[in-house]
């Protein structure tokens, strides 16, 4: 598994790719260069992942309890391979996580299931409801990486505290986003369990691509 790494000091933020990307997309698309400077100043530390999408959730080539199963190789390695790795870079206890697209979904889905990890989670433009991939199928795997399944009938005071007092979490989208229904959903979903958060909801056309991705990188890192 590949990654690259930016900036030298600070916060350290993990980076899941979009819909089946690569580690270096974030780079490629501008996100780093929005906010150079404060990789340059020793303020943030990017560590851009690389995806196995297209042999999860997008494999439409095995069945769905296959698909789901390969994902949590992917939790797995995230954090028995990636975090030891971050941490011999970066002593910071929690990272921050960030997405756009279905990377979105990944960073809010590993926040939710791995708040003593996790501080600040950023989604822009996610979407978080697996069923698309799932051909009918389901299982406990599918129902505990799908947040707006699990979130509803948490009760567990041990996660929601951890979302109540350790985590920052945003919900980024914009008016004429294909996702938009999928961030206002799960904010809603939120507010019944008293989890802070925020739906920051941009106005002026903002839609589903990656320039309007560098606008939010640059309002929530910059």
């Amino acid at each position: 598994m590949e990654l690259l790494e930016y900036g030298h000091a600070g916060m350290p933020v993990i980076v899941f790719p979009t819909s089946m990307g690569r580690f270096y997309d974030y780079e490629d698309r501008g996100m780093i260069g929005a906010i150079g400077y404060q990789y340059d100043a020793g303020r943030l530390q990017a560590f851009c992942l690389e995806s196995v999408d297209s042999e999860s959730w997008y494999n439409r080539r095995i069945p769905p309890r296959e698909r789901v199963l390969r994902h949590l190789q992917y939790e797995n390695y995230v954090i028995h391979e990636a975090l030891p790795f971050i941490r011999t870079r970066n002593p910071e206890a929690r990272v921050a996580v960030t997405g756009c697209s279905f990377g979105g979904y990944h960073c809010v889905n590993f926040a939710l299931r791995h708040p003593d990890l996790v501080g600040p989670c950023v989604s822009m433009g996610g979407a978080f409801d697996i069923h698309q991939f799932l051909n009918g199928y389901y299982d406990d795997n599918c129902y505990f990486n799908c947040p707006p399944d699990f979130l509803p009938n948490l009760s567990d005071e041990r996660y929601l505290s951890e979302y109540r007092n350790g985590m920052h979490l945003v919900l980024a989208t914009g008016e004429t986003d294909i996702c938009l229904n999928e961030n206002v959903r799960l904010a809603g979903i939120m507010n019944g369990k008293q989890i802070p958060h925020w739906l920051d909801v941009w106005g002026d056309g903002t839609g589903h691509d990656w320039h309007w991705w560098q606008r939010m990188a640059v309002k929530f890192f910059g």
